[in-house]
């Protein structure tokens, strides 16, 4: 059982270190990239966090944790940096 957390675990650390990454490179590349752009997407993984009426596997819901996460943190870094 503890190789499936440790897959899982490593899962969620390469979705949240990736999505991060994108979001800096996006912001960094796009000068019409807005905190309400990054926001309403945020918004839209919330949706879609909720949607899970047929279930999913722990994989897949460890990536959406972890992109809603990432999202999260790069939101509340950007509003500190206001």
């Amino acid at each position: 059982m503890s190789e499936t957390t440790d897959l899982i675990d490593a899962k969620y650390n390469h979705v949240y270190e990736e999505e991060l990454r994108g979001l800096r490179r996006r912001c960094e590349h796009d000068p019409s990239c807005s905190l309400k752009d990054i926001s309403g997407i945020l918004h839209n993984l919330y949706i879609m966090d909720g949607n899970n009426w047929e279930g999913r596997s722990e994989m897949l819901q460890a990536s959406i944790s972890a992109t809603i996460a990432a999202y999260e943190h790069f939101i509340s870094e950007w509003k500190k940096d206001e």
